[in-house]
């Protein structure tokens, strides 16, 4: 019987690379993979994902507007979906591919981040917590060594931001996993400074 997963992480804790392996995985056994990924996620291009550890591939994009049933019907047969930055999903969508796990009897495989910066949850994620089978954090480290949980987003200064839209997006120079403590530390010590 399939499932609906969601494997969630922060910040470079290898999701996109672990969707990628598992992506190869499926095809290695001669399954066919639907590879989904955010319209909002345009990073490494449209169609593009691509993880930090230089493994990449296409993937059909979502828009906010997209009936990812009828996208499963334009791609059918397919064995698997498998779906990166999930969290960019609406409720619908998340609702569409739970439908599918029911109705078709097929695996989809959600990888994307819990929180954003506010440590608010997306509206993808907070679904994916309701109706989701199976959910699996994929761990990372503070640079304290601590578990990171918190996706804090830097200006330009390196000083953490506590305010502004839930989406924008970036990398390594925009995004830094920690520990709650060492966020909140982080910013009451940045406060101080500036």
């Amino acid at each position: 019987m399939a499932k609906l997963y969601f494997k969630y992480g922060a910040m470079g804790s290898s999701k996109t690379a672990t969707a990628l392996i598992t992506k190869y995985n499926y095809e290695e056994r001669g399954m066919r993979v639907l590879l989904l990924k955010p319209a909002a996620d345009v990073r490494d291009g449209v169609t593009a994902v691509q993880s930090r550890v230089g493994l990449s591939a296409q993937a059909e994009t979502v828009s906010p507007e997209d009936d990812i049933l009828a996208l499963h019907r334009d791609h059918a047969p397919v064995d698997v979906i498998i779906v990166d930055e999930c969290q960019f999903l609406t409720e619908d969508q998340i609702d569409q591919l739970r439908e599918l796990v029911d109705r078709e009897d097929l695996p989809v495989l959600c990888f994307g981040l819990r929180t954003d910066f506010q440590t608010r949850l997306f509206p993808g994620s907070r679904r994916l917590f309701e109706l989701a089978d199976s959910i699996t954090e994929i761990k990372t480290i503070c640079h304290c060594g601590a578990k990171a949980t918190v996706n804090a987003r830097l200006d330009d200064q390196g000083y953490i931001i506590t305010e502004g839209q839930q989406v924008e997006l970036g990398g390594n120079e925009r995004y830094i996993a920690m520990c709650h403590k060492c966020w909140k530390i982080f910013i009451s010590e940045h406060k101080k400074a500036r």
